[in-house]
């Protein structure tokens, strides 16, 4: 049966320089082949017809974002970010206002695949809460001795997941748990976190783990790589 969730708007929290790049460019506008890494993370969501609309956050002093096509897309909408995350998602979603439900997706996570979209979506058909897509982990884990770089123990892997983006929520009610968990002076690390504060149990919808975020500068070469395998290219 086909899905038939509604039109939603997305938020991409573009705000943010990703010091860890080690480049004098802010790694949202970093190329990959023709197009900034922003543009490709964007377009990934647009590929999807029930996204109507992508809010993207930019920070006061931003003088790359009005030299993008995205500028004049007749579907994009601008807005200043904040100092942190949470304040750019936010400041996205009080833009959002003709939305019931809302994406949140990483300016700097390019290899979105639509399959992996499309499953996230449907949830709107059967969560009141949402959720996000996430890859299990398969590695082993260790926990470091505090502020130390010896290993304290090795972490159970069974029931850990890699948070990865688009998450996606009931406009309102991510709106509440963000202001909450703020005001509250919690650390939010993610829009998840901001419901798990308030007691809120998202779900977790399993994604592919080459949906990588872009952070240091070896990524930059990974992310390529993805873009341009012909399996993402046949599901993107």
């Amino acid at each position: 049966m086909a899905a038939t969730t509604p039109g939603v708007c997305a938020v991409v929290p573009a705000a943010g320089f990703g010091r860890r790049m080690q480049t004098e460019c802010p790694k949202q506008y970093l190329s990959i082949g023709n197009k900034t890494i922003l543009e490709h993370a964007v377009d990934a969501l647009l590929a999807n017809a029930r996204v109507r609309r992508v809010i993207i956050a930019v920070s006061a002093g931003d003088d790359r974002f009005a030299a993008l096509p995205l500028a004049s897309h007749p579907q994009i909408t601008v807005v200043e970010g904040g100092a942190e995350r949470a304040d750019s998602v936010l400041a996205g979603l009080k833009a959002a206002t003709d939305t019931e439900w809302v994406l949140v997706h990483d300016a700097a996570r390019p290899c979105l695949h639509q399959d992996d979209l499309e499953r996230l979506l449907n949830l709107s058909n059967t969560s009141r809460v949402g959720g996000i897509l996430a890859a299990p982990v398969r590695d082993t884990m260790k926990r470091a001795e505090p502020g130390a770089t010896a290993i304290a123990h090795t972490v159970d892997r069974n029931d850990l997941w890699h948070a990865l983006t688009p998450q996606f929520f009931p406009r309102e009610l991510l709106m509440d748990c963000l202001t909450r968990a703020l005001n509250d002076g919690a650390t939010i690390t993610d829009e998840a976190s901001a419901l798990e504060y308030c007691g809120f149990h998202p779900e977790l919808v399993a994604g592919r783990a080459d949906n990588i975020k872009v952070t240091r500068p070896e990524d930059l070469a990974l992310a390529e790589f993805y873009l341009t395998r012909s399996d993402y290219q046949e599901k993107a």
